[in-house]
């Protein structure tokens, strides 16, 4: 339950930390709107509060145009129950209308009933999955038509609507507007002559870009990943469809601008979701802190890099070859070899971008490949034999690569792996499972930074950062020097 003098506070400060958290629908004028909104605030008669925009919509609010609710950043997952509905978004988000499965389906993938399910979306987003799913797509086609000069039809079936005709209707009934009126205000032309269009993806400040491309930089395999000063860029394959993005800061308005090549337009939900966890859109950095900084000699680090984030991954089994190849080796080492890696097994394309040439393999690809051709990358042979194993495991389904519900089963999963150790199954939860509690415990300079300790006092001294060690780690990493961990 939102308190309404607290929220009221909120929104009459204009703090962005809440921006995000909660919306405020204005009963004088039908509109929703962010706690940013540079509106002149309502009287607080006038207002209501919702913990969502899904919310707000199924009251018969309408998305403010100024504010733009469909850029508000989402809440980083604290518990079950939202990481749940947080997951059930990502699996809309993903999914065309006409591949998405049935409710019975998603519910299974997280060992819940449909009407577990229906009472966890309800209970966290205060709307039904169905009216979750209208309005993402509303959301997202809203975005599109604002700003870009796609096509109509284009954006209707990108944002999963089977049909113009079906588009045209729940876009008039539920905003009361044609979307041709929304596109007209917003001063978008009818010309479609450029190769790509420009969205932004909003996130929650303070964001550290700087220290996030510095780390992809580093890690960046050669002909997939371009990264230079200012952007992110890399080749894209979404099941049938092949392009490339790139990706830079737009911190003026808390968000990231995402170039993106328009033979990605039929997958536009799944590329952005994608790019969500790659770059940790999702993270509420203000609570991190406060609870990270509990501990005298990270606060430090939370003062110098504030809004570091967790670096995701984009494709999950991209990130496993990663985490397998960097195995007891320096991570430019790995890197190098990553490259070899793609040039032998990823799938050759064209793109504008200097050094863009070969999409990332696929598991398909390595599965079929011999002992001889991995290891002749001057990959060692029980290396080889891993990675192969592993494109087995994940082509069959033996082994989840996507954000999941119960990490820790996860985690469990990849152990059972040949060539898995805890190390690499926490660092891969980290990074593709987006799972903020990873701790790889084993890992050398995690260990050395703590004072040269163990293993297991390592596990022992993290149960204090509880529930967010993945961010403690990238701090340990970044800027922690040898410490005693009892000070």
């Amino acid at each position: 339950m939102i308190d309404r003098m607290v929220a009221w506070r909120a929104m009459t400060s204009r703090d962005v930390r809440f921006d995000g958290v909660f919306f405020v629908g204005v009963t004088s004028t039908g509109i929703y709107c962010r706690p940013v909104c540079p509106v002149k605030a309502p009287h607080l008669k006038n207002c209501l509060f919702f913990d969502s925009a899904e919310a707000a919509e199924k009251a018969a609010f309408r998305p403010c145009l100024r504010c733009r609710p469909e850029l508000a950043p989402g809440n980083a997952p604290v518990d079950s129950s939202h990481r749940i509905a947080d997951l059930l978004i990502q699996r809309i988000e993903e999914s065309p209308i006409d591949n998405l499965e049935g409710l019975e389906a998603i519910a299974a993938r997280f060992n819940l009933s449909s009407r577990q399910l229906r009472r966890i979306v309800q209970k966290e987003l205060g709307v039904s999955p169905v009216e979750l799913r209208q309005t993402r797509r509303l959301l997202l086609a809203k975005q599109l038509l604002t700003e870009t000069a796609l096509p109509i039809t284009e954006i209707a079936y990108a944002s999963g609507f089977a049909s113009l005709r079906r588009f045209n209707e729940v876009f008039s009934q539920q905003y009361r507007m044609p979307p041709s009126r929304l596109r007209k205000e917003a001063g978008k032309g009818t010309i479609f002559a450029s190769e790509t269009s420009t969205l932004l993806l909003g996130y929650r400040p303070p964001f550290d870009w700087t220290a996030l491309l510095d780390f992809l930089r580093l890690r960046a395999i050669k002909g997939v990943e371009s990264v230079d000063a200012q952007s992110y860029a890399r080749t894209v394959r979404l099941g049938a469809y092949q392009g490339w993005i790139r990706v830079s800061e737009a911190k003026a308005r808390n968000s990231l601008s995402v170039e993106f090549s328009h033979s990605l337009t039929p997958v536009l939900p799944l590329l952005l979701r994608r790019l969500k966890n790659l770059f940790d859109l999702d993270a509420h950095p203000e609570r991190i802190a406060a609870h990270l900084q509990l501990t005298p000699w990270l606060a430090a680090s939370l003062q110098k890099n504030p809004g570091l984030r967790v670096p995701g991954a984009f494709d999950g089994y991209e990130m496993v070859v990663r985490a397998i190849l960097g195995q007891q080796i320096t991570v430019k080492a790995a890197t190098t070899v990553a490259g070899r890696f793609a040039q032998a097994f990823g799938e050759a394309i064209e793109t504008p971008i200097a050094g863009l040439t070969h999409l990332s393999p696929v598991a398909a690809r390595v599965a079929s490949a011999s002992l001889d051709e991995v290891a002749s990358l001057g990959i060692v042979s029980a290396r080889s034999r891993t990675l192969i194993a592993l494109a087995k495991a994940c082509e069959c389904g033996e082994v989840t690569l996507d954000t999941v519900a119960h990490p820790e089963q996860a985690i469990e999963q990849l152990l059972l792996q040949p060539g898995i150790g805890p190390w690499t199954a926490h660092y891969i939860a980290m990074r593709a499972l987006r799972w903020p509690d990873a701790f790889p415990k084993e890992d050398v300079v995690v260990r050395n930074n703590l004072g040269g300790i163990t293993a297991r006092e390592a596990e022992a001294a993290s149960q204090a950062w509880r529930p967010w060690r993945s961010y403690a780690v990238m701090h340990i990493w970044k800027n922690l020097s040898p410490v005693k961990v009892k000070d």
